[in-house]
């Protein structure tokens, strides 16, 4: 009799062995991503569980994940502390603004490096770059000098006026956005504009402006995040606290608690430092809740956009 071809038995084995070397491999990369989310995860656990515990857990050093009961009254003082309606109009005032300079005039300029040749053009793109790599706080003096003499401290001008003039927070890396967006596209467009009977003016807002949604839906995030979340600008402009944003009165809100006579319960002054941590961490939480919510209507369009943009260098 024929001997019988052994590896057509094999062949079930094979398909065995590597269905379960995939899900090995395939469980430990879940693994090291869930301990990986956890690590970014962990501060805003942190902050959320904690701005709802009571005084008690938050004596209690063994009450860390699992409370005995929800505080809300963490969040009522926190909006009381915070003055969070005129707080927050006033904060989404000046972010609307910033973030509106920084599309209109930092889309243009880049445009400008990206179309034009004209004397002097690599010099300003260094300067450019220097713009991104040179840390605000080492130019701030010679900067508040400037607004001082011109009579704009302690109004929101210096917040808004440099991102009208294509400079501002992080203006320089906006410019280098659309820059590389819009030398990834042809000139053909261009042309055909200019075949049409458009201008410069009129190509850049018609056609090269409404083709960049991508680069503006990127710089839209990043510019409205960064604006809503900065500390140090306008707590260096800004010195009259009725004029104070949402991120300025987290670290006041300790002192406005105590100058309000807020009552705590307990006789010990340990309690009143204790319990100001979670209406420390419910009034971070409302502060941040609005750029939370933003991001997730625009996260999936933001990735894309950063796919699409001159980031990625395509």
């Amino acid at each position: 009799m024929p001997k019988k071809n052994p590896i057509p038995d094999m062949l079930p084995i094979r398909f065995i062995r590597k269905h379960i070397n995939q899900r090995i491999v395939r469980f430990v990369m879940y693994v090291l991503l869930l301990d990986l989310a956890f690590v970014f995860l962990f501060p805003f656990l942190y902050l959320f569980i904690t701005s709802f515990k009571s005084p008690e857990d938050l004596m209690d050093s063994t009450v860390n994940w699992l409370i005995s009961g929800v505080h809300i009254k963490n969040y009522m003082l926190s909006w009381e502390h915070l003055e969070y309606p005129s707080r927050f109009m006033s904060t989404v005032m000046v972010t609307l603004m910033c973030t509106l300079g920084h599309l209109v005039c930092c889309s243009f300029v880049g445009y400008g490096f990206a179309r034009f040749k004209f004397r002097g053009k690599n010099a300003l793109i260094v300067l450019l770059l220097l713009a991104i790599i040179v840390p605000p706080q080492t130019i701030i003096t010679p900067i508040f000098i400037i607004f001082s003499r011109l009579g704009m401290t302690d109004t929101v001008l210096p917040l808004i006026l440099p991102t009208w003039l294509g400079f501002g927070l992080k203006g320089g890396l906006f410019i280098f956005i659309f820059r590389q967006f819009y030398l990834s596209l042809p000139a053909s467009l261009e042309e055909a504009a200019c075949i049409d009977g458009c201008g410069s003016f009129s190509a850049f807002f018609k056609i090269m402006l409404p083709t960049s949604r991508s680069s503006l839906l990127v710089c839209l995030v990043l510019s409205t995040v960064w604006h809503w979340n900065d500390y140090f600008e306008p707590g260096l402009y800004l010195n009259s606290q009725h004029k104070f944003l949402l991120p300025m009165m987290l670290p006041r809100l300790y002192d406005l608690m105590k100058g309000s006579g807020t009552q705590l319960g307990g006789s010990a002054g340990s309690l009143d430092l204790v319990y100001t941590e979670g209406v420390a961490m419910a009034a971070t939480v409302i502060v941040l809740l609005p750029i939370f919510l933003f991001y997730f209507f625009v996260q999936r369009k933001f990735i894309q956009g950063v796919e699409r943009s001159g980031i990625t260098g395509e």
